[in-house]
């Protein structure tokens, strides 16, 4: 096993970055982090991105890993639901989960980074630096090449190993796809569509204009606006819309009568919340949405990716920070199972972990669309009706794939995608048919009928994907 003498990089101090810093300083190896940004702690650097993000139950498995669960846990706002705003300003409130203990939490992304910063530095072995941007990695000497943004120098960092967990824009994946010295695959795909941060500000009082604990969503189809809470009594508000299609798009929401217009149309309940719209939406910039996959995220013993680097995903299942958290405790697990050689830990690593953020990138993209049109569908509704009580009645017996992604972190992605699907075909497919009526007063006798039908529907098309080569 690699001794923990030896010397860590990591490139990148965000939430995955220091988060792992922390558990490999509590292992007792010597960390060193280069972050090219300023440190958060000193300087507010959140303008125009997402300040708050959806923390749930895989997340929170690294927290009780590295010890600090209540730390984080106070710096949490419960969202039990989907709060649905319809056009007409009419609103309902559709749960996460049938068990009241599972629900997801708004939690400040400054906050948490601060925390984990703290935490890493706590430990002599760990030093963080920052506003030194990585160029680029020689991975095959183990050597790192860093500008200084003070003094504009340039300067070489080696190490026994390198770990980048430096984000979408990763600079040692650039360099595994422009070195050229291995086979190395790497797909990154945009969505027509990108974001902008806005905020509805609290009351004078420093009260919530709006339901506190709900995941707010304005779904219009082709667009949607969504609302997180914040500690402070605001709200952070994204707008998720077509670059360049609809009546309405960022390339021609162009001018203060425009965006007014748009808005009183579409999000007439929001808009009366946010007399500082015009502000935020000319200040803040419009940002793109893509998924970034590839492999192998390991060369030789010597550099690995992680988090975002290895795969960012789009926001619209909560799970990117979650999922980047998870691969620091899967990473943990592998390092607890004495592999003789970095080369056979990162090896072993990814092929335990990539299947299922494969997984989490694909179901990303469908709740784009489930959160942007679906939620505000009749038949879609009904079938969330039905798995609500089902979970409700029968909580140790069913899950619904919202519950198998975000609450059931003992399963893998993969596994809960694969299943999380048959069972939303099952269902939707017997809502279709008429084998199942309204279920606002089913009794539970009916109700236990419908779930072993679910429950043998969903084994029947698990059973012909496993035939058809989706192995689980």
């Amino acid at each position: 096993m690699p001794t923990k003498q030896q010397n860590i990089l990591i490139i990148g101090a965000g939430l995955c970055g220091s988060l792992l810093a922390l558990r490999l300083g509590q292992r007792g190896y010597n960390v060193v982090v280069y972050e090219m940004r300023p440190d958060l702690r000193k300087v507010n650097i959140s303008a125009g991105r997402s300040i708050n993000l959806a923390f749930s139950d895989r997340g929170n498995k690294a927290m009780k890993l590295v010890g600090i669960e209540d730390k984080v846990k106070a710096l949490c706002i419960p969202m039990h639901g989907r709060m649905i705003h319809d056009i007409n300003g009419d609103s309902h409130l559709s749960n996460y989960s049938g068990r009241e203990h599972e629900y997801i939490n708004s939690i400040s992304r400054g906050g948490l980074n601060a925390l984990l910063l703290d935490e890493a530095e706590k430990h002599n072995n760990v030093k963080i630096y920052f506003n030194k941007t990585c160029k680029s990695v020689d991975f095959e000497n183990t050597t790192a090449l860093f500008k200084d943004y003070h003094s504009k120098k340039e300067f070489i960092e080696d190490a026994d190993i390198i770990i980048a967990t430096d984000g979408a824009g990763s600079a040692m994946r650039k360099s595994y796809y422009l070195g050229k010295k291995f086979l190395f695959s790497f797909s990154q795909d945009y969505l027509t569509h990108g974001y902008k941060e806005l905020s509805i500000l609290p009351k004078e009082n420093g009260d919530y204009k709006t339901y506190k604990n709900a995941l707010h969503i304005w779904p219009r189809g082709d667009f949607m606006l969504i609302a997180l809470p914040n500690l402070d009594g605001s709200f952070t508000v994204t707008l998720f819309l077509s670059y360049n299609e609809g009546n309405y798009n960022f390339n021609n929401l162009t001018n203060e009568e425009v965006v007014l217009e748009f808005f009183k149309k579409e999000f007439p309940d929001a808009l009366s919340l946010m007399p500082n719209l015009l502000d935020d939406f000319f200040q803040n910039p419009t940002a793109p949405l893509g998924t970034v996959k590839c492999s192998p995220w390991h060369y030789r013993g010597n550099t690995l990716l992680m988090g975002d680097a290895a795969h960012a995903i789009v926001p619209f299942y909560g799970q990117g920070m979650n999922a980047s958290f998870e691969d620091v405790v899967e990473f943990d697990k592998v390092l607890d199972e004495n592999v003789e050689n970095w080369e056979a830990v990162f090896k072993t690593y990814e092929s335990t972990r990539k299947k299922d953020t494969d997984a989490i990138a694909d179901l990303a993209i469908d709740n784009f669309h489930e959160m942007k049109d679906h939620v505000a569908n009749p038949i879609f509704q009904e079938k969330r009706k039905l798995e609500m009580a089902l979970e409700k009645e029968f909580p140790n017996e069913y899950s619904s794939k919202y519950s198998l992604v975000t609450f059931n972190e003992g399963m893998g992605y993969r596994n809960a995608m694969l299943r999380g699907r048959a069972q939303d075909k099952a269902i939707l497919n017997m809502l279709s048919d008429g084998d199942i009526s309204t279920v606002l007063d089913i009794a539970k006798e009916k109700l236990k009928e419908i779930l072993e039908q679910v429950k043998t529907e969903t084994e029947a098309i698990l059973e012909d994907d496993r035939i058809a080569g989706l192995k689980q």
